[in-house]
């Protein structure tokens, strides 16, 4: 065992189980591999690495991260009205996660929520987004970044 504690330059391995409100689980490395990130490299929001700084390996923790924190409050201005012809050879389905590229050329996923017609209603909001997730974490490794 190390004596490391996760802070910044520091490679993290653990294990996550990302629950809803209703214990539903979104996301979890439990059955695979676990995550192996460099804490502050991105990798996790910073609602997410903020409550695992200082743990040490061996440690695990459950932590409530709240929309702001998270994925952010579901925005109204991120639905967006489109016509069929913006799908070119595409059928879109109720619920379907579609790609979409903004202005920049960066792909936006976005989930068609209705279809009226020609009109049809895609959702770019992240999908947990206005939730307070459960983030559970057994932390595995804790080590200083080898850079090659």
């Amino acid at each position: 065992m190390s004596d490391y504690l996760i802070d910044d330059g520091m490679e993290v391995s653990l294990h996550f189980t990302l629950k809803l409100e209703d214990g539903t689980v979104v996301d979890s490395t439990k059955e695979k591999v676990p995550a192996t990130f460099q804490y502050g490299d991105g990798n996790l929001p910073p609602g997410f690495e903020h409550p695992i700084k200082g743990m040490a390996a061996g440690q695990e923790g459950s932590f409530e991260i709240t929309p702001e924190h998270a994925f952010g409050q579901h925005n109204p201005q991120n639905i967006q009205t489109l016509k069929r012809d913006d799908f070119g050879d595409e059928t879109p389905e109720i619920g379907m996660v579609m790609s979409f590229a903004d202005k920049a050329g960066t792909e936006l996923p976005g989930v068609v929520k209705t279809i009226e017609g020609d009109r049809i209603e895609v959702d770019f909001n992240h999908p947990l987004a206005g939730r307070t997730l459960t983030f559970e974490v057994e932390v595995l490794d804790v080590k200083p970044v080898t850079t090659h």
